[in-house]
């Protein structure tokens, strides 16, 4: 299920900014990006989000400033003595050459790399971290709101088209009883064509083999499979728990009686409602990947 948030936030010392936003997917996929000199950051983060998303993949970037206050410079000894060697060679080798370098500033040494270093001023991230999670809450109650409202529109789609299913059942229901006539024709002209060329055959067989040639077009099974699927989806829309993997093996077995019905049908009125099902069936199934 698609959803979206941003939101900034400070407190002493840093500023920061959230973006949390998510697609469709299958299970669930975190992708995180946080400072990582925060102790415990993403960990809390990705406990959160898996206690309250099922589904989607989901990015979530935290962009964190801390203020000139908060950070100390120092110089690294080590680096400054190597920048200072570097500088009287480069000088030496210019005077061999003939060239005449301008002064080195101050500036300009502690400009180089490694010769200064920058630390917080406070090690202790566990202040940050209690106003990062704190503020996290309200992103992350913005993102759950923006998917609600997606879900309660998929629940309308959803509704629509298990009622399109419906109709197309009963359609199929009619179409079977217009079939049966057409059908025991079919099967008295077999018999009649079985029995003029049946001489010596076991009429008790002969009555099997026909018989098994009515149960193979029969679709009653299917009709009623497809009926209590509608009942079970319908019911699942009603939970307030995830229902996008149970809904997920639904479709399925909707696709499977789908199948069989126009694997069976023998009937041109029939074949083009099984087609039609079918097509409603699958128009579902895209919706139900964004289902949490």
């Amino acid at each position: 299920m698609t959803g979206f948030a941003t939101a900034k936030g400070a407190a002493p010392g840093a500023s920061w900014s959230w973006d949390l936003r998510s697609v469709n997917g299958k299970g669930l996929d975190l992708r995180l990006r946080v400072p990582d000199w925060i102790d415990g950051l993403e960990a809390r983060l990705r406990a959160r989000l898996t206690a309250e998303l099922g589904r989607g993949n989901v990015t979530l970037n935290l962009r964190l400033t801390r203020e000139e206050g908060a950070v100390e410079l120092s110089v690294n000894p080590a680096g400054l003595s190597a920048a200072l060697r570097a500088m009287a060679q480069v000088e030496a080798e210019a005077m061999q050459t003939g060239l005449s370098l301008a002064p080195a500033t101050a500036a300009d040494i502690l400009g180089l790399r490694g010769v200064l270093d920058s630390r917080a001023q406070d090690s202790d991230t566990a202040p940050l971290l209690a106003a990062l999670m704190t503020d996290f809450d309200s992103v992350l109650a913005d993102f759950r709101a923006m998917r609600r409202a997606e879900g309660r529109a998929l629940h309308k789609v959803i509704e629509a088209q298990l009622a399109q299913i419906a109709t197309l059942v009963d359609d199929i229901a009619a179409a079977t009883e217009a079939r049966a006539a057409e059908m025991a024709a079919a099967l008295r002209s077999n018999l009649a064509r079985v029995i003029d060329n049946a001489d010596g055959a076991d009429p008790q067989r002969v009555a099997q083999e026909l018989a098994l040639i009515a149960v193979k077009a029969d679709v009653t099974e299917e009709v009623d499979r497809l009926r209590a699927h509608i009942d079970a989806a319908r019911a699942l829309l009603t939970t307030a728990e995830p229902v996008g993997r149970k809904l997920d093996f639904l479709m399925q077995e909707f696709n499977r009686e789908a199948n069989t019905l126009c694997s069976k049908s023998q009937h041109k009125a029939l074949t083009r409602i099984g087609l039609d099902l079918k097509t409603v069936i699958d128009q579902m199934r895209e919706q139900v990947q964004n289902i949490q």
